[in-house]
């Protein structure tokens, strides 16, 4: 019967090492569960008819809601969401303010992508001045995202940004509005669409569990293979000292 003896700064490393890799395994199978979840409410809502601004719930769970609009476009305070990748081309998403007149709230409203390939030259937009009749999705962004700086909230506009963030936006104009980011569905005020559901799918998420998990596998296989052979080579180094004597 073979002894194991792995010695104790491998065990302290693999008592380290182990419960992290699990974790993060189980973690990329709950994230894949929530896409799942984001997924179905989105084919979902999708087929349902648009609700009005004042049906949607402030607190309440409206992400890819559809609604409909009615009213003007804030052309002097405009964002543009920096760092947005189309077909290998760097560029822009345009959002800006709109009041809607049924309701009497203000929505911060992203008309979709603008090409910027030379950054010395100002983007180009439009903004209808028109009362305009509109269609558009509630997006909730999941989470936080990572920025290096600070996004400037002062100046000259528009301001380019890194991150979307509607009620700093109104704290500062002054203005109560809607609390998350609506994506404009086809339509005159428009420029290019097509945002995915999700940014990385579920299946993606169960890959890297699976990974991590082979990896957590692969440190268990070495522990105990490198535990038994080192005990191996022990006994065999103190048999040839043995028979040197």
């Amino acid at each position: 019967m073979r002894r194991f003896c792995p010695g104790w700064l491998p065990t302290l490393a693999v008592l380290a090492l182990l419960p992290g890799l699990i974790a993060l395994g189980c973690w990329q199978l709950g994230r894949a569960e929530q896409k799942r979840v984001l997924l179905a409410a989105y084919a979902e809502r999708r087929t349902e008819p648009p609700l009005a601004v004042a049906q949607l719930a402030p607190a309440g769970d409206d992400a890819f809601r559809r609604v409909q609009l009615y009213g003007r476009f804030d052309s002097e305070h405009s964002l543009l969401l920096d760092n947005r990748m189309r077909d290998s081309q760097v560029g822009v998403e345009l959002l800006q303010p709109f009041y809607d007149q049924p309701s009497g709230a203000w929505v911060l409203i992203n008309r979709g992508w603008l090409a910027w390939p030379d950054r010395r030259v100002p983007v180009r937009f439009d903004t209808p001045a028109k009362a305009l009749a509109l269609q558009a999705s509630v997006y909730v962004a999941p989470g936080s995202p990572f920025q290096l700086h600070a996004d400037p909230v002062g100046g000259q506009w528009p301001h380019l940004l890194t991150a979307v963030d509607p009620g700093g936006l109104w704290q500062q104009l002054g203005r109560e509005g809607f609390a998350h980011e609506l994506r404009l569905e086809p339509g005159p005020a428009a420029y290019r669409l097509g945002w995915p559901a999700v940014a990385m799918g579920p299946e993606k998420h169960v890959g890297y569990a699976v990974q991590w998990f082979a990896l957590a596998i692969a440190l268990v296989v070495l522990y105990l293979y490198f535990g038994w052979h080192q005990h191996k080579e022990k006994r065999h180094g103190h048999r040839h000292a043995t028979d040197r004597a």
